[in-house]
C-alpha cells in the first residue's frame, strides 16, 4: 500500500490589483498624516512646551532672565502653604469664583432669554453689550477709577440724595476695595456672556415656546423649564469659559485699579503670578503658584462639565 503525503496548498497571494489598492490606501493615510504634522509641531511648541517649562521653573530659584537658576526641588510649594499672602490670595480667589460665577452665568442667562424676546431696540442693547470687549483694559480701568474716585460718580450720587455720609475712596478702603474688583469683574463679563447665551438659544425652535405658552407657562417657567434644560451644554460651556477668565485673566482688573492694595487686601492668585515674577524677582515661586492655578483650573473643568453634563 503506498501512503501519500498529505501536502498543504500554498496560501494564494493577493491579487495585483488589491496590492495596488492597499498600496494606494497606505500612501493616503502617510499624505493624511504628513498633513497634520504643522499644527502637531505647533501644538507641542506652544502649548506642551509652555507647560512643560511651567513645572520645571517651579522647582528653581530663579531671581530673573539674566539671573542664574538653582535648583529648589518642592521648596517653593512647601513654602506657599506657609506664607499667609499666599493664603490671603487665595481666599479672595475663591470668594472671587463663588461669587461672581453664579451672578454672572444666571444674570447672563436671563438677559439673554430677554433678548430672545426681541423687545423694542433689542439690537442696540446687543451691540452696546460689547462694550467691554471694545474698550481697552487701560480704557476700562480708567472709566471705573472715574466711578470709584473720591470725587467719582458713586459719591456724587450719594450725596446727591442726601447720603454723603456713605461716600468713601472704594478702592483705598480695605472694606470695600475688594467688592469693587467684584463688580467690576461682574460688569466685564456678563454682558459678552448673554450675548453668547442669546445666540444659543436663539436657535431653539420657537414652536416650543409657543406649545407651553398655549399650555398657560409664563415666561419664568418657560426661562428656567424648558430654555435652561435645552441649553444645559452651552451654559457649561460658558461657564467653563468664566470659571477660566476669573481664575486666570482677571489679574488685569486688579493690577490696574488697586495693585493688590490697599495693604494686601485685593490681592488674587493670578496676580501674585504678576507681582512675584515682575515687582519681587521671585520667578521661580511665582511659577510655583501658576502651577496651583493649572491644578485647579483643571479641576474646575472637570467638576463644571460634569454639572452641567447633558443628561440622558
Amino acid at each position: 500500500m503506498t501512503a501519500t503525503a498529505d501536502v498543504s496548498a500554498p496560501p494564494s497571494r493577493p491579487t495585483a490589483p488589491a496590492a495596488r489598492r492597499r498600496r494606494s490606501q497606505r500612501r493616503r493615510e502617510l499624505l493624511q498624516l504628513t498633513s497634520t504634522i504643522p499644527a502637531l509641531i505647533w501644538f507641542l511648541v506652544f502649548t506642551v512646551g509652555p507647560l512643560v517649562s511651567l513645572f520645571y521653573f517651579s522647582t528653581v530659584n530663579w531671581r530673573g532672565l539674566i539671573a542664574p537658576r538653582t535648583p529648589a526641588g518642592l521648596s517653593n510649594f512647601e513654602k506657599l502653604f506657609t506664607d499667609p499672602i499666599v493664603g490671603l490670595a487665595a481666599w479672595n480667589t475663591f470668594l472671587q469664583l463663588v461669587i461672581t460665577l453664579p451672578i454672572v452665568v444666571l444674570g447672563a442667562f436671563m438677559i439673554a432669554y430677554y433678548l430672545t424676546l426681541k423687545p423694542r431696540g433689542h439690537r442696540f442693547i446687543r451691540a452696546l453689550m460689547f462694550t467691554p470687549v471694545l474698550l481697552a483694559a487701560s480704557a476700562l480701568a480708567m472709566v471705573f477709577v472715574g466711578v470709584f474716585a473720591p470725587q467719582g460718580m458713586i459719591n456724587g450720587f450719594l450725596k446727591a440724595v442726601g447720603l454723603g455720609d456713605l461716600a468713601r475712596p472704594w478702592l483705598a478702603d480695605g472694606t470695600t476695595a475688594f467688592w469693587a474688583i467684584i463688580i467690576v469683574t461682574i460688569w466685564c463679563s456678563m454682558s459678552v456672556s448673554a450675548v453668547m447665551l442669546a445666540a444659543r438659544l436663539n436657535s431653539i425652535d420657537e414652536s416650543v415656546f409657543e406649545a407651553a405658552e398655549i399650555d398657560g407657562a409664563g415666561h419664568w417657567r418657560r426661562m428656567w423649564a424648558i430654555a435652561w434644560p435645552m441649553s444645559r451644554e452651552f451654559i457649561g460651556v460658558v461657564t467653563m469659559l468664566q470659571f477660566l477668565w476669573t481664575l486666570f485673566a482677571s489679574a488685569a482688573v486688579v493690577l490696574l485699579l488697586t495693585r493688590g492694595g490697599p495693604g494686601n487686601a485685593t490681592v488674587t492668585l493670578s496676580f501674585l503670578v504678576y507681582d512675584f515674577a515682575f515687582n519681587q524677582s521671585k520667578v521661580g515661586y511665582s511659577q510655583a503658584v501658576a502651577v496651583v492655578l493649572f491644578v485647579i483650573g483643571v479641576i474646575g473643568i472637570l467638576v463644571i462639565r460634569r454639572v452641567f453634563r447633558e443628561k440622558n
